[in-house]
């Protein structure tokens, strides 16, 4: 099962804050103990939104961009993790191990193909497929 824990953003972050190197090292640690579990898919830091935008669709699919920054820290995200484990309990696990303090994680399971069930018909799964192994192939994962 993937996951992907969402670190939200805070008036720090949205000001551009860098962590400390204290901060960074407990993050590296942190990282580096996912990675040898073997559950880490990826993980990073996000600038903050206003070097962001958005982008809105119309009804009729056209689209508006709006530039940031965005209103509502406790909304945005300020970086991310892809786990894969064995379970929702292992990922809460894993996430209560790491080093923050007066912060809120939130946690959501990615998709997997099965879950869409009788719409992924067997062409609709071997393109998915298809396209995975290209971006693997891309990347160098």
């Amino acid at each position: 099962m993937r996951f992907m824990v969402i670190v939200k953003a805070n008036e720090d972050t949205e000001r551009g804050v860098m962590p400390t190197e204290q901060q960074l090292a407990a993050m590296g640690a942190y990282n580096e103990e996912l990675v040898k579990a073997g559950v880490m898919l990826a993980g990073e830091g996000l600038h903050p939104t206003s070097k962001g935008a958005r982008v809105r669709f119309d009804k009729d699919g056209a689209s508006t961009v709006i530039d940031g920054p965005f209103a509502e820290t406790k909304e945005l995200v300020a970086g991310f993790w892809i786990l894969e484990v064995s379970s929702r309990e292992e990922v809460i696990e894993w996430v209560r191990k790491a080093p923050f303090r007066n912060e809120e994680i939130e946690i959501r399971q990615v998709f997997s193909s099965d879950d869409f069930g009788d719409a992924m018909t067997p062409e609709l799964r071997a393109k998915e497929e298809e396209m995975r192994a290209t971006v693997e192939a891309q990347h160098g994962a």
